[in-house]
């Protein structure tokens, strides 16, 4: 099993036969503007993809299905639109799959639990994407466990540390943990996405789980960097235990 960032949440999954991409975010540096809630005027995504519009155009031809967690831009973007092939299976929460079987794709497949995609059994987690006010405007978010022969991975989502996501631990144990990190903050309320400290938690909640950390320096909301946050975890040893990766990087998940 291999996991590739290719920039923010957008994460490709190969496992056999099969690719799976989560929350394509597939446009140019700049693409879609700014976002709303902040004081921030930079225009999103802030770095391009770490790969050419050809090699782009390639790997999209292998990719087997697509998830997409939430209709969010830096998930789920006009780019992802316009360059995924409309017969490309389209796996989603419920209440999103009308949203883009209007944009064309006519192999939309929702699910509320559980459903298999090949040898894949595909578990949707819950979380929460911020809290008081700020996390009633994000709406709501999921995550995934994907099982294949106990292999076990679980895309946390756009969550912060909460009972959902230690449940969804002690529920599924998985070996490997993708978690959002960034601490993304809004002019409302607090971090809509895993700070530093939520990420010690997680790695206190499963000792034994390797974490994956993405979601870092593409888009403005964005607090916490790379470079913070590998400071933060070797001044609290947990830098074998949670990897930072790095746009375009590409590791082997052991299990």
């Amino acid at each position: 099993m291999k996991l590739q960032l290719w920039r923010n949440a957008t994460l490709q999954l190969k496992l056999n036969s099969s690719q799976l991409l989560i929350d394509p975010m597939l446009g140019n540096k700049g693409s879609f503007g700014e976002f709303p809630w902040t004081n921030d005027n930079r225009e999103n995504p802030l770095v391009d993809l770490p790969f050419s519009n050809s090699e782009l155009a390639l790997k999209l031809k292998n990719i087997d299905a697509v998830f997409v967690s939430h209709l969010h831009p830096d998930h789920w973007d006009e780019a992802a639109v316009n360059l995924l092939s409309k017969s490309t299976p389209i796996i989603c929460p419920e209440p999103i799959a009308q949203a883009i079987a209007s944009y064309g794709f006519n192999d939309v497949q929702p699910f509320q639990t559980e459903k298999s995609f090949n040898d894949i059994n595909l578990h949707l987690t819950t979380g929460k994407h911020g809290t008081g006010e700020i996390g009633q405007k994000m709406g709501l978010v999921n995550g995934l466990i994907l099982n294949h022969n106990n292999q076990k991975v679980y895309f946390a989502g756009d969550t912060v540390w909460c009972d959902d996501v230690k449940e969804a631990i002690d529920k599924h144990q998985p070996q490997h943990i993708i978690v959002a990190g960034g601490a993304a903050t809004f002019a409302i309320g607090e971090p809509v996405t895993m700070t530093a400290e939520h990420i010690q938690q997680i790695a206190r909640s499963a000792p034994g789980t390797k974490i994956w950390v993405t979601h870092l320096e593409a888009i403005s909301p964005c607090t916490e960097n790379r470079a913070f946050l590998s400071s933060f975890l070797q001044s609290h040893n947990l830098e074998n235990q949670c990897k930072i990766l790095k746009d375009g990087e590409e590791a082997e998940l052991l299990f």
